[in-house]
């Protein structure tokens, strides 16, 4: 008894230590997003206060999330990607370093959203993150001194890399943007202690390419070999896309890093007849040698730009009464999918916005039943009237929270349809390779609400309550030990709900949109606080109309679907700190 009290403490102790920081993107290998922290409740919510702020120095797309290690905050900023590490010990939290990259301009012209970063991962003594201009590098945490950087990734070719690295024992996982530019899209696996590239695993191509090796690679659905390259046309694979920019996960126990890959390249779907495997889909990898143990394709032959780059969220669920172990994932193309993550296998997929492209998902064959009237391609003309829109039913860049409390997903939702036409689009390296026109317009059943933060049951597969919002919700989550959940929105709120009801606890004006996702840590005085970033960007850098004043030549016009969005947000570039 009395070294099973022993144990019971370290664990304890352990767990409080852990929720006291925020080490990598999604707080856990799991990517729940979830602080066990309990100080700020739905009793006291209504409290919070901001207790501090900081200015980037930034204009722009403020995505990712900070990270707290000890009593050290680390800040990374879009391009060009400066990184803050802060001391949360002393008044004002100055600075205690910053390093300033020498990033490639060119990157800018090049990436295709907004020049946006997705943030850092501590490991080992270092802050890792990767540049704009395809670079990772590797800081020493606690003087700034740059320990390494590789270059990951080629800009003449159309591959910028935004995506958060992804730390797993001794290997950096990395990936690149670029489906709009024909990339042929690929995970690589960096050395920690040194960056050396160990090895290159390609989304798209012979099996050779994509580390699906014999005896280790068993797709649930898939039979025979080489399947991500006889579901293409001859060499139309080599710039296909399949790019790698949102996030991932890993399960210890089964030794695998799950991460989705992007659409298909170009969006007229009839220039790539086939699957289009394994764009638009999950992948399973050993982290240590890049090897492909299962791959599902959500949508397959996309004709929609369903990338499927949002977070694999792993928990164990009650799925048909039977107890799973589970991958859990809103996809943009409308469905929430729950998978065994062990096999692929599909157990669920229910639509969790307005859906139309699809009627439903076999389980059977885990194909989405189409719906023949919303096949799109150059042949097909004008397609009107398409549910979710290419920004999707949840954008990727908006990661979901997982609460072990309640049981529940809450989850940052867009009320969106459009129409599509395709077009035949011409490839020439380094530049974009779309070929289609997709204006948007408000889905239905949302009062012109054009998004909604909801929470989703995944072992029953249904919506528990939802918040309905004049905007697209494109902030992350966060879940917290207390019930109550974080999310900002486009107009500059900063929210705080009950996570049991949805009822509202809490807001404050940022002063920008917020893109970007929450985190919670416990400061040097053993308070609970809560951190965002205020910087409206990606997509809504391109969508909002005139938000950008120190460019006079910048004065561009909304979208037709929001056209006031720009009246209640500028660029911004804020760190926001709240407490108690």
């Amino acid at each position: 008894m009395f070294l099973l009290a022993l144990c019971a403490g370290a664990l304890l102790r352990r767990a409080v230590a852990q929720d006291a920081q925020w080490t990598m993107p999604a707080k856990d290998y799991s990517a729940t997003r979830y602080s066990g922290l309990t100080q700020i409740t739905t009793a006291n919510a209504a409290r919070l206060r901001p207790v501090w702020t900081f200015s980037t120095g930034v204009l722009g797309g403020h995505e990712g999330q900070p990270l707290v290690v000890g009593h050290t905050m680390y800040v990374v900023t879009p391009y060009p990607n400066v990184l803050y590490a802060f001391d949360l010990t002393q008044d004002g939290y100055p600075l205690k370093w910053k390093y300033r990259p020498d990033v490639d301009p060119n990157a800018v012209g090049i990436a295709c959203c907004d020049a946006i970063n997705r943030g850092a991962f501590y490991a080992e003594g270092k802050v890792v993150y990767n540049l704009l201009d395809g670079r990772t590098v590797a800081i020493d945490a606690a003087s700034g001194r740059e320990l390494w950087q590789t270059k990951i990734a080629d800009l003449a070719k159309g591959e910028t890399t935004p995506v958060a690295a992804f730390v797993v024992k001794d290997r950096v996982i990395v990936g690149a943007s670029g489906g709009e530019f024909g990339i042929h899209g690929w995970a690589k696996g960096l050395d920690l202690a040194t960056g050396r590239i160990v090895w290159t695993a390609y989304n798209i191509g012979p099996d050779s390419l994509v580390l699906a090796r014999p005896g280790t690679f068993r797709p649930f659905y898939d039979k025979g070999t080489d399947l991500a390259l006889t579901s293409w046309p001859k060499d139309v694979w080599r710039r296909g896309g399949g790019p790698v920019w949102g996030w991932m996960s890993y399960d210890p126990s089964l030794d695998l890093v799950y991460y989705g890959v992007g659409n298909p390249g170009p969006y007229n779907p009839d220039q790539r007849v086939g699957d289009n495997k394994w764009t638009a889909s999950v992948l399973a990898r050993r982290p240590a040698d890049g090897s492909l143990v299962w791959a599902y394709q959500f949508t397959p032959h996309d004709g929609w730009d369903y990338d499927a780059n949002a977070e694999m969220i792993l928990v164990d669920l009650t799925v048909k009464g039977r107890p799973r172990k589970a991958l859990v994932h809103f996809d943009k193309n409308g469905f929430a999918y729950t998978l065994d993550r062990a096999t692929g296998e599909v157990l669920s997929a229910e639509p969790f916005v307005e859906v139309n492209w699809a009627r439903r998902v076999d389980l059977t064959t885990g194909r989405p039943v189409l719906d023949s009237t919303k096949l799109t391609g150059a042949s097909r003309g004008n397609v009107k009237h398409i549910c979710p829109t290419l920004e999707g039913g949840k954008t990727p860049a908006a990661p979901a929270a997982y609460s072990p409390r309640t049981g529940l997903f809450y989850v940052s939702t867009n009320n969106m349809c459009m129409d599509y036409l395709a077009a035949q689009a011409t490839y020439i390296a380094g530049t974009p390779f779309i070929g289609a026109a997709t204006p948007y317009h408000a889905g239905s059943g949302g009062n012109g609400n054009l998004g909604a933060f909801i929470a989703w049951d995944a072992g029953r597969g249904r919506r528990v309550w939802e918040i309905r919002e004049r905007y697209p919700v494109w902030s992350g989550v966060l879940a917290t030990g207390g019930d109550v959940v974080f999310y900002g929105t486009l107009d500059g709120w900063f929210k705080a709900v009950d996570a049991r009801t949805g009822h509202l606890l809490w807001r404050f004006k940022v002063g920008s949109g917020v893109v970007g996702n929450p985190i919670s840590f416990t400061g040097a005085d053993g308070k609970q606080y809560v951190a965002v970033y205020a910087g409206i960007g990606g997509d809504w850098f391109l969508l909002a109309g005139d938000i950008r004043s120190d460019d006079p030549a910048d004065v561009r016009p909304p979208a037709d679907f929001s056209p006031d969005l720009a009246r209640h947000t500028s660029q911004g570039g804020i760190v926001w700190l709240f407490g108690l």
